[in-house]
């Protein structure tokens, strides 16, 4: 009788929680999705500018994967790989071939090397041709590719989780409605607690690029100030998102249960899998995601060497969404009381 009663109020205490059910149930469902649609979206279309080359050789590489773009100069055709249009470019002078390759994701070089070959051993081209990156560099790790999307991702995961925990004790403890009960504003309430916790998210972000770069070894090709300004913006849009959420949530358990609605698709869309292979309806889902922003930066600076002027845009969205999330928490605290 003792197991029959312990056993129903527990069922009891779940029927009453909603949330925990919704998490329970709909939560996996969610993210199979979404892995469904990730790995099971379009292929990876590889686009291979050419200049000099034979026609004969340029169609052979062709195919319904392949784009073939043939330039009249090596000029115009490295322009195209760095802005990103082309992962590659083939051309022959004086009989010998050599191969530029953008060189940022080693997975897309590596399939790049291998339709070039197989064309090239298919027409008996005997010579090997000279192999330089545009970015890079040969024999480039895969953590090295996605280094800088790791650096993003625990600095926005691990803010945003103990920054919603913390406001939540505020709120459990009393500490935040006796505040409120004084003569300060809202937007004073929210912007002393975004000081605080600011202070140890920027040691935060200084220790992880520093450990990763200095101590891991990570690629490194542009500036290390930029890498802190792109990670203290992700974790100061972390830290204003968690502090948000909190504020939906009654108790620690209830701000783990967001981690599979808020931060577990971000990581699809981070950079970590390939965008391009996706549907294109599910790719414009990335332009709501922080991390996306965050990543695509963050991999700009640390493996192709990007300036301020190139992850601005990236810059003035994260910006933004650290406004918003700000904003929208002194709304939230009208909850508490209206000041």
């Amino acid at each position: 009788m003792r197991i029959r009663a312990l056993a129903l109020r527990i069922i009891r205490q779940f029927v009453r929680d909603k949330r925990t059910l919704a998490l329970l149930f709909l939560a996996p469902l969610l993210v199979l999705t979404l892995l469904h649609f990730v790995f099971d979206g379009q292929s990876i279309k590889l686009d291979i500018g050419t200049v000099d080359v034979p026609a004969q050789l340029s169609e052979r590489m062709k195919s319904d994967d392949v784009n073939v773009a043939s330039y009249p100069d090596a000029n115009q055709a490295k322009q195209a790989l760095e802005e990103g249009k082309l992962d590659a470019v083939l051309s022959v002078a004086g009989g010998k071939p050599s191969i530029l390759l953008e060189g940022s994701d080693p997975s897309v070089s590596k399939a790049v090397m291998l339709v070039i070959q197989q064309t090239m051993q298919a027409g008996s081209q005997a010579v090997q041709p000279e192999i330089s990156y545009l970015h890079g560099k040969e024999g480039m790790s895969a953590f090295d590719s996605f280094g800088p999307v790791l650096i993003g991702f625990f600095s926005f995961f691990f803010v945003f989780l103990l920054a919603g925990v913390a406001f939540l004790r505020e709120r459990t403890t009393g500490t935040l409605e006796r505040l409120m009960a004084t003569p300060i504003r809202r937007y004073e309430v929210v912007a002393g607690y975004l000081a605080g916790f600011g202070v140890f998210t920027l040691v935060q972000a200084a220790l992880i690029a520093w450990y990763s770069i200095g101590v891991l070894g990570l690629y490194m090709e542009g500036s290390i100030w930029l890498v802190l300004l792109i990670n203290l913006l992700l974790t100061l849009t972390a830290l204003t998102l968690g502090t948000l959420l909190s504020s939906f949530a009654g108790s620690e358990f209830q701000i783990i249960q967001f981690i599979p609605l808020v931060i577990v698709p971000q990581v699809f869309f981070s950079g970590l899998f390939s965008l391009e292979a996706m549907l294109p309806w599910l790719q414009k889902l990335s332009y709501i995601m922080p991390l996306y922003y965050g990543a695509d930066a963050m991999r700009g600076i640390m493996i192709r060497g990007e300036g301020l002027a190139d992850i601005q845009g990236d810059v003035y969205i994260l910006i933004g969404f650290s406004v918003v999330f700000a904003l929208l928490n002194v709304f939230a605290l009208k909850k508490q009381r209206a000041i």
